[in-house]
């Protein structure tokens, strides 16, 4: 039987499957009394993982459950440690209350952003209910299946330079270097990622898996989690007004529908 519970931080599908679909930055709100610190440019929250709710509009009908929240990732970002140490050292990363985009630039006003009290009170109510929603979901379904399966979807746009050289690929699969999943899964979903050619991909390239997947991929605990970074070009405009393009869309979907697809026919050994 599946349900659906809402609080004021995200909302949670609950299906029927081992399969839970984790979308951390597709939120758009920043609270009203947070949104006198922000530049005018940040308020339109322009690094959203924008649509993919909508692109994963088949996720449902696979029995998965689906994690929303409401927040943008500009008030909190869901995908980092609360500890606030970097993803990917060495290279240019967003905080766990980000101060710049994704093309370097600050987000907020001059002597605007929040300081350890304000990050710490985002931290109680805007994270880490979230993150209670994954966390607890992810127990209901190992309990319920014997394992869980964790896909936490990402989009951003194919070219920042602020962030990384040249274009990324169009499909970026993390699995951790192999540590978030069962290595027989991960050899699966590469496989068919490799038996199309409409899509450019690597696995554990640039994006290795955030902090979602490095946090609750514990496969020797039954809880196998995948990375999935888009590109927005293989379904959306890259230029605002963002928007949607139909033709890409549809053409995207039944690939992300073979690899869940994939991944719940995958049964650990």
């Amino acid at each position: 039987m599946t349900s659906t519970r809402q609080s004021a931080a995200c909302t949670l599908h609950r299906g029927h499957t081992p399969l839970l679909l984790s979308l951390p930055h597709v939120g758009t709100e920043i609270a009203a009394e947070l949104q006198a610190q922000y530049t005018e440019a940040a308020l339109c929250v322009p690094d959203t993982d924008w649509f993919l709710d909508e692109v994963y509009d088949f996720a449902r009908e696979l029995g998965a459950s689906v994690l929303v929240p409401r927040w943008s990732r500009y008030v909190i970002d869901l995908n980092r440690p609360p500890e606030n140490a970097p993803m990917y050292p060495g290279v240019n990363n967003t905080e766990l209350c980000p101060t710049r985009d994704f093309t370097g630039q600050a987000i907020y006003r001059a002597g605007a952003a929040p300081g350890p009290a304000q990050v710490a009170e985002r931290l109680e109510r805007y994270w880490q209910p979230y993150h209670q929603a994954l966390a607890d979901e992810l127990a209901r379904l190992r309990a319920t299946h014997g394992h869980a399966l964790l896909w936490d979807g990402h989009s951003i746009k194919s070219e920042l330079p602020w962030l990384f050289e040249g274009r990324l690929p169009d499909l970026n699969v993390g699995t951790v270097d192999g540590a978030s999943c069962d290595p027989r899964l991960r050899t699966t979903l590469v496989a068919e990622l490799a038996g199309q050619n409409r899509y450019s991909h690597i696995t554990d390239g640039r994006f290795k898996g955030g902090y979602i997947t490095r946090r609750y991929g514990r496969p020797a605990q039954g809880v196998h989690a995948v990375q999935l970074e888009m590109c927005w070009s293989t379904y959306m405009d890259e230029t605002p007004p963002w928007r949607v393009a139909p033709q890409r869309c549809a053409e995207l979907r039944p690939l992300l529908r073979a690899l869940l697809v994939a991944m719940l026919d995958w049964k650990p050994a």
